[in-house]
């Protein structure tokens, strides 16, 4: 067999593969917060502090496999602690047409 048959052959399969399954909004709602370990901190703080408080996508793809996050929790953590650090200034928690 061709590697070309091979891989339609693979992507054929991938079809049947049945999709997530829905979870009731319910559900969703009530999941629980990933509290991250002191090393991710350390990594996220890091991060934070000395590298960018505004990460790009790229970035913040790039932190969350450093930490082994998901990329919303890393982009969750940022927003969160970019709020901590504006408020800590002085600064209105949403930033407004002024970068930090």
């Amino acid at each position: 067999m061709s590697k070309a048959q091979d891989r339609t052959r693979l992507c054929s399969r991938a079809r049947e593969v049945p999709g997530p399954i829905a979870l009731p909004q319910e559900e969703m709602a009530m999941e629980k917060p990933v509290i991250p370990t002191e090393e991710q901190l350390e990594i996220l703080e890091y991060q934070f502090c000395k590298v960018n408080k505004h990460p790009d996508p790229t970035t913040l793809c790039l932190i969350a496999a450093e930490t082994g996050l998901s990329e919303e929790q890393t982009l969750k953590w940022f927003k969160q602690r970019l709020a901590e650090w504006r408020k800590s200034e002085g600064l209105p928690s949403e930033s407004g047409s002024v970068r930090d």
